[in-house]
């Protein structure tokens, strides 16, 4: 979920290196030249409210009667897209992590999407990186097979659709297999607390190659505690992980609208962790895994004050601060096995089972017929 960048003149996203798409853009087209299915104008899509997995799901045309089109998750805005052009990003947040992305020496990337919704960002990667191989993860298995027959999406291998828990699909991903995992999970406005944890951050530090990414939609309102929870959260993961020599404050970011900083409203901020890059072996030549980002660089804080939303990047001292006192959000206890309740004790007066009372019965008899 997210909020758009009024006015389309303005919706590109400034941190794309390719120029918009023809009508027909080029990575609607397979290898062979054989295009994608999916809709050509929101015509072909239909109108109707329809039943999914986990509830329901609409999409709602642009008002302008361009090619863009909303999708609508049990009534929140979940995905826009627009068919004829995949490099357009209007949620902010977004806009936002493709400014981070850029940041990345060019190439295809190996990204993990735990929350696919209309995979609007899935596209976005595939265009300005062709050849990027994805895996996008959904809970409703219905809306992934849904998406499929709306949208132009990338056939597998560049994108494979998952229907599960994100938590339990990164669970069974490879060590060291993605450049960057994008977590953009929502139940209606609010993060499920169990893709909060420091043990889930801790995974996808597993998950990531050296230099890899994380990148989180964190949805919070003032006094910001969740953000500011979640940034010690990946503090504490980064610390226990071992993964950089570095002050681990240095490793994590959070971006947002300097407005939502000062508490003003309600609104999406992106959560950033850099899984430090490995050590230079002498005589490598090994270049598969990106350089680690440096999010102390001055060109990306220009590249996010210059989004048509201009946005702040909180890192090192400045998020030590931010974070203040927050503690890692950490899983619940496990229930450990069920004992036996202590046995009650017999009042001191009490006589024992199997005694003789005065008159030579037993207390506690045995059934004789």
């Amino acid at each position: 979920m997210g909020r758009k960048t009024t006015g389309r003149s303005s919706r590109r996203s400034s941190a794309s290196t390719s120029p918009p798409t023809e009508t027909v853009p080029p990575s609607r087209r397979g290898r062979a030249g054989a295009r994608p299915q999916g809709a050509e104008t929101t015509r072909d899509l239909p109108t109707e409210e329809l039943r999914t997995s986990t509830g329901t799901a609409r999409l709602v045309p642009d008002p302008d009667g361009s090619t863009g089109v909303t999708l609508l998750v049990n009534g929140v805005p979940s995905s826009h897209l627009d068919l004829a052009d995949p490099g357009l990003l209007t949620f902010e947040y977004m806009q936002q992590m493709a400014a981070v992305l850029a940041a990345l020496p060019p190439g295809p990337l190996r990204v993990v999407h735990l929350g696919a919704a209309g995979c609007t960002f899935a596209r976005y990667v595939e265009h300005e990186r062709p050849d990027s191989r994805q895996v996008a993860v959904d809970l409703d298995a219905d809306l992934v097979t849904r998406v499929r027959e709306w949208f132009a999406l990338p056939r597998a291998p560049r994108l494979r659709l998952r229907a599960g828990d994100a938590r339990a699909e990164l669970a069974t991903l490879a060590d060291a297999s993605a450049d960057v995992v994008v977590r953009d999970v929502f139940a209606g406005d609010t993060t499920p607390e169990h893709v909060t944890t420091t043990a889930f951050v801790r995974d996808v530090l597993r998950v990531l190659r050296p230099g890899g990414l994380y990148l989180a939609n964190c949805a919070d309102r003032p006094p910001l505690a969740l953000a500011r929870a979640e940034l010690a959260t990946a503090v504490s993961a980064l610390a226990a992980s071992g993964s950089t020599d570095r002050d681990v404050w240095d490793e994590v970011g959070l971006i947002a609208e300097p407005g939502q900083l000062k508490g003003r409203r309600y609104g999406n901020l992106v959560l950033v962790a850099v899984r430090g890059a490995a050590p230079t072996v002498a005589g490598s030549s090994d270049t598969s895994a990106p350089a680690g980002l440096d999010l102390r660089d001055a060109g990306l804080a220009r590249t996010l004050r210059s989004l048509p939303v201009p946005a702040t990047l909180l890192t090192g001292e400045e998020a030590r601060r931010f974070a203040g006192t927050a503690a890692p959000l950490e899983d619940p206890p496990v229930p450990g096995p069920p004992t036996d309740p202590e046995p009650s004790l017999p009042p001191a007066d009490a006589t024992p089972a199997g005694a003789a009372n005065a008159d030579g019965r037993d207390v506690v008899g045995h059934g004789k017929g």
